[in-house]
């Protein structure tokens, strides 16, 4: 009985972990975005062509498996990455990813009602410290700057959101396959800004950088995991994202941030590892009862 505990934990652990390393991954976007000269829309196309070709590769089975079901949680998919890029270049990366993580509060609303899934008065409590944390950490670089991309900001938040729920809602399917089916889509809209390219030799190492290890490698490990992980612990575990992705731009611009910035990145470090813990747990109690 041990043992089987204990192999138990160790499956939920490592579906967590995926999701926790799909954030890491996801939280590169802004400096890469920020250090390639074109425009969102072609960036947004290149990065999904490159994505979607490592996704061919690494996992054929996916376009074999695309099917009408997939496309609701492409097209979110979609207009999820396009909305990003083209908010991060309109606003400021802080006011891009702070807004899109808005996410978990329209997932504790929307998944009791297609997921089945509960959410209870402490799934509420971590979303609040956790939207407050990132607040905190933002509180000098936030602005009403550019209005346009404020909003399409909030709306990737919205379809961020739809995003996690309909590759959820596909667990028992090919969430892999909707993801393979939205960079798809992506790369096809972005096709009229992608040429002529321009400045290549120095973008195209940016891109490279991001169609892989940004977009097309962790959309394979969040596809996976997120069968095992409910949607709602998946966003909040995510949400150490917007305080990662800054951290990188400090690192690389030698900023140095202020005492707010680091109350807030622990408010949302500490929110993301008890999310972590909680959701391994949980499964851990549904694989044992």
């Amino acid at each position: 009985m041990k043992q089987n505990i204990s192999q138990e934990s160790g499956a939920a652990n490592k579906y967590v972990l995926l999701v926790f390393v799909t954030a890491l991954l996801w939280s590169l976007g802004g400096v890469l975005i920020k250090s390639i000269d074109w425009n969102p829309i072609a960036i947004a196309g290149t990065r999904s062509l490159i994505g979607s070709l490592l996704m061919l590769i690494v996992m054929p089975r996916a376009f074999r498996s695309i099917t009408w079901r997939s496309v609701p949680g492409a097209i979110a998919l979609s207009i999820t990455v396009i909305l990003f890029v083209a908010a991060t270049k309109m606003t400021t990366a802080a006011n891009a990813i702070f807004l899109q993580y808005t996410a978990p509060i329209y997932i504790a609303l929307f998944s009791p009602w297609v997921l089945k899934e509960r959410i209870g008065w402490l799934d509420w409590l971590l979303i609040t410290v956790a939207v407050f944390g990132i607040g905190l950490f933002f509180l000098d670089r936030l602005s009403l700057d550019n209005l346009w991309g404020i909003l399409l900001a909030l709306v990737s938040g919205l379809s961020y959101a739809w995003l996690t729920i309909l590759l959820r809602l596909q667990r028992e399917a090919s969430p892999e396959a909707a993801a393979l089916l939205g960079n798809i889509l992506t790369f096809l809209f972005g096709i009229p800004w992608m040429f002529p390219p321009v400045h290549l030799a120095q973008n195209a190492p940016w891109l490279l950088l991001l169609g892989v290890f940004q977009l097309g490698l962790p959309y394979m490990i969040y596809a996976v995991a997120i069968r095992h992980v409910r949607a709602l612990d998946a966003s909040i575990i995510c949400i150490i994202e917007p305080v990662l992705n800054p951290i990188w731009v400090m690192l690389v611009t030698n900023e140095r941030p202020a005492t707010w910035s680091i109350a807030g990145g622990a408010i949302v470090l500490l929110t993301s590892l008890t999310r972590t813990l909680m959701a391994t747990r949980r499964r851990v109690e549904l694989k044992a009862g």
